[in-house]
């Protein structure tokens, strides 16, 4: 099993795989979960847009799409992320790239480990898993 990272349309961004995969691994494990096959598709907004309207039947732009593989317990899936929307975003709530980069990053795990975001509720919930993983991985 393991966590890849590739980038599309644009240049790669400055990341420790290395301790990202470990970081990403323990996530999913204290979730009492297994670690599958993850990639990680860097991309730009046009990019993403794209898949966006093709697979979702969405118009409109986002930070991540992720693609669910999972079976049972084992975590697999691809995750596509728009570095252009990492920086802007990490702009607009003013915290580093890294921050926010890590933040989307976690947040499409959790969606494969089973958590959403659609109401207040889940919202909330994926909020403090994010800020909690994101602690963790600080620490570390």
């Amino acid at each position: 099993m393991s966590i890849k990272y590739f980038s599309e349309d644009i240049v790669f961004p400055k990341l420790k795989r290395r301790k990202t995969s470990g970081w990403i691994n323990s996530v999913i494990h204290s979730e009492g979960k297994y670690s599958g096959d993850i990639s990680f598709v860097f991309c730009s907004d046009a990019y993403l847009l794209e898949i966006n309207k093709e697979f979702l039947m969405h118009d409109y732009y986002t930070d991540i799409v992720t693609f669910d593989y999972v079976v049972g317990d084992l975590i697999s899936g691809d995750i596509f992320i728009s570095i252009e929307r990492i920086v802007e975003n990490s702009i607009e709530f003013q915290t580093t790239f890294e921050n926010e980069l890590s933040r989307v990053l976690v947040h499409g795990v959790l969606h494969l480990i089973g958590y959403k975001d659609k109401n207040e509720n889940d919202k909330l919930l994926m909020t403090e898993k994010e800020n909690y993983y994101i602690k963790v991985l600080i620490d570390s």
